[in-house]
């Protein structure tokens, strides 16, 4: 009787075994089963290690910006296209691992749990992928960067819409240099990183539109209050450096002049606590944003455990170590446009299955609310003060634009040149449209990334 015991616990215990490795193998198999199907040696879909087969990328207005033809992939048909998009539309080896060419294999490909790859085989092409990016005015984009490292984005603050991204350096994908992974020089670094979603930068007075935010939450009486800027403010045990002599001067003029004085005094009263507070909610050092739930950004970083005074002093005009994402930054400028709300940042708009059927359509969805409609509504205030005041309106013809300049100091060498940053957007209802320019190694904000959103904004309100 034992023994029959014994030989049935055996059996069970073999079942369990059997059972849980079954349990296994189908946990690997829906895991795992996209990256087994796109394997590189699979010559369904690649030829020498290159995406070979797969539907189209067509930009808003159905401009292809990448194709199958011939079992090769091809892309626009413009070089200005091809370098602009480069870094969104991405290449068919997959260097480049935000493009959509790898982060949307599996919908490029028409992959799916269940048939795997065979609609590829049965209608010889994948799924098309329409962006909502608008190649012309990326175009334009490209052209003001020039030589020049850095990004420009912009976004639809009432849908979340990009339509244009731009990553500089870049390359042409249909002649790409052949010393592009051997030259020494700094000519091509980071020319796989797409800046606008993975880059990090110091955020330099472009970061006052956040600390003016924690202000007005927490500081009842900040309209009414002056502060007196000669040139530089001692903070705890050292000095901040203006950029000017501002004398008297209220929290709109201190924001319109990008006075380090009076926000680093304000930071210093704020406190690393309060200010902390207020950019975690509006998403630093929190989990990492992401578009079109397929695109990871870098996450942005506001550290003040270890601050002395001196050091919130920096942090409130956007030095010390603070440094931002440029995805996550337009997010939040977008908010304040939108009385507060801020809305998901999306770049693909529909996917189409070889029938012709539209399987996804992505639609606009709600963040949350980074600001109170009130705080909101003080900063596009002050935003639009800045332009008018200072910028000029003659910038920005037809556009009520506001906006935010930043000449971020990036090394302590004196040779060393600084990353220039501006942030804004237009009021207009038909032109909804947020912007975040980041040059680097350049001049003040003011010569170069003014210009070149001057430029792109000028091409929205021609194509919109």
């Amino acid at each position: 009787m034992k023994s029959i015991s014994r030989r049935a616990l055996s059996l069970y215990l073999i079942i369990i075994l059997f059972l849980a490795g079954c349990g296994l193998l189908f946990y690997n198999l829906v895991s795992n089963s996209s990256d087994w199907a796109m394997n590189r040696v699979n010559q369904h879909l690649y030829s020498s290690g290159n995406l070979a087969t797969a539907g189209d990328i067509t930009d808003i207005n159905g401009n292809i910006l990448a194709s199958t033809k011939n079992g090769k992939r091809i892309y626009s048909d413009s070089k200005n296209v091809r370098l602009a998009t480069l870094h969104t539309v991405g290449d068919s080896a997959g260097f480049i691992a935000s493009g959509i060419q790898t982060s949307f294999k599996d919908e490029l490909t028409g992959y799916t749990l269940v048939d795997g790859v065979y609609n590829l085989k049965r209608y010889g092409k994948g799924n098309d992928v329409k962006l909502t990016l608008n190649s012309d005015v990326c175009a334009v984009a490209y052209k003001a960067l020039g030589n020049r490292k850095g990004t420009v984005g912009v976004m639809n603050y009432k849908t979340g819409e990009l339509i244009c991204i731009v990553s500089t350096p870049t390359y042409d994908i249909k002649n790409k240099p052949e010393d592009i992974n051997t030259n020494t020089t700094d000519k091509y670094e980071g020319i796989y990183m797409n800046r606008f979603f993975s880059g990090l930068y110091t955020p330099g007075s472009t970061f006052k539109v956040i600390t003016g935010a924690c202000a007005i939450e927490n500081i009842p009486d900040i309209y009414s209050r002056t502060f007196n800027c000669e040139g530089k403010i001692l903070i705890g045990e050292g000095y901040v450096i203006c950029n000017g002599t501002h004398g008297e001067i209220d929290f709109e003029t201190a924001m319109n002049k990008s006075c380090n004085c009076a926000f680093a005094k304000i930071a210093d009263e704020l406190g690393s606590e309060k200010l902390t507070l207020t950019a975690e909610r509006l998403g630093f050092n929190t989990k990492k944003m992401t578009v079109s739930d397929k695109i990871t950004c870098a996450k942005s970083k506001l550290d003040l455990s270890k601050s002395k005074p001196l050091d919130i002093g920096w942090a409130g005009i956007g030095q010390y170590t603070t440094l931002v994402n440029p995805c996550q930054m337009l997010t939040i400028i977008s908010a304040i446009a939108n009385g507060g709300i801020a809305n998901n940042p999306y770049i693909v708009s529909e996917i189409t299955n070889p029938e012709g059927n539209v399987d996804f359509t992505e639609k606009t969805s709600e963040m949350g609310e980074l600001f109170t409609p009130s705080v909101a509504q003080s900063l596009n205030n002050i935003l639009r003060s800045n332009v008018k005041n200072g910028y000029g309106d003659w910038r920005f013809p037809d556009l009520n634009m506001c906006g935010k300049t930043g000449t971020a100091e990036i090394s302590d060498d004196e040779d060393a040149k600084p990353n220039a940053l501006f942030v804004g957007y237009s009021q207009n209802e038909d032109t909804p449209f947020a912007i975040i320019v980041v040059v680097e190694n350049t001049t003040s904000a003011i010569q170069s990334a003014v210009p070149i959103a001057t430029a792109v904004m000028k091409e929205v309100n021609r194509q919109y």
